[in-house]
């Protein structure tokens, strides 16, 4: 069966306290709204109960935060495309942010099963004066259970319309990419973190994002296959290679702790689901 869902969901601030509203079609929803940091930051968990994506499914996502509401988005777990024999899966995330508003965008790792065929896309519209911090984690195959990506495409676009755009895809074919030195030297986890702006982002905030990123990075056993930097003056941007989610996961969570801190004056809180 072809599975064809949709959730919107929109962060509003109520009554001093960020309330989310959704509308869903389809086998995707969100469960019960959190508040364990208090009323002004609203946790959700993404929940998809086929448990993954086969060849012409598609899932789309559509978050709306208004100004001054503060929303948190993570998953219960992995999110899985399966073998297709041939349709492609398809999963399109847009985040759109007023001006004021925050979101953390943290689901749980993309699993890329062998002869897979999946597009996995996200676009973020900022206003003015917003900020979203978020990642993207792909594994290709698994490879903890030595079950190798040998066949199959993903295709992969990360946009931010006007400041900043990732696309590429990786066809496991494309053996000078997956293993080449100059690619990805074998590694079968890549991961980006951002921290993105609606506005330019003053020097002294940039610096602080990348020397608190790059001091996480020396200190990681990744640090040889991870780097951050800032491609435009809205975006600050973390990428990692790993053998597998587990260690590009807890340095991305490292990261998001530091700059939460650092940046938002926040607790360096973690979902309470992830300790589950």
């Amino acid at each position: 069966m072809v599975w064809h869902a949709q959730l919107d969901l929109n962060y509003r601030h109520e009554a001093k306290r960020t309330v989310a509203r959704h509308l869903h079609s389809g086998p995707l929803r969100i469960l019960q709204s959190l508040y364990p940091e208090g009323d002004d930051i609203c946790h959700n968990v993404l929940v998809h109960p086929p448990g993954g994506l086969v060849g012409g499914d598609t899932l789309d996502l559509r978050v709306h935060t208004v100004a001054s509401a503060h929303g948190l988005i993570t998953t219960p777990g992995a999110t899985r495309f399966y073998r297709s024999d041939g349709p492609w899966a398809t999963q399109n995330t847009t985040l759109t942010l007023e001006a004021g508003a925050r979101l953390e965008w943290l689901p749980l790792e993309t699993i890329c099963y062998d002869a897979c065929q999946a597009r996995n896309h996200l676009r973020l519209e900022l206003a003015p004066g917003s900020e979203c911090m978020g990642w993207d984690t792909t594994v290709l195959g698994l490879p903890m259970a030595h079950l190798p990506f040998t066949r199959g495409q993903l295709e992969q676009h990360i946009e931010i319309p006007g400041v900043w755009l990732e696309r590429g895809l990786i066809d496991a074919s494309d053996d000078r990419l997956l293993n080449s030195p100059v690619g990805m030297a074998g590694q079968r986890c890549l991961a980006t973190l951002f921290f993105a702006s609606g506005s330019p982002l003053p020097r002294e905030r940039k610096e602080a994002l990348l020397d608190s990123a790059r001091a996480c990075l020396q200190q990681h056993p990744l640090a040889s296959t991870s780097g951050a930097t800032s491609p435009h003056p809205q975006v600050v941007v973390v990428r990692v290679l790993a053998p597998h989610a587990e260690p590009a996961m807890q340095l991305l969570r490292q990261i998001r702790r530091a700059w939460r801190t650092q940046q938002w004056g926040l607790d360096a809180a973690d979902p309470r689901i992830w300790a589950m």
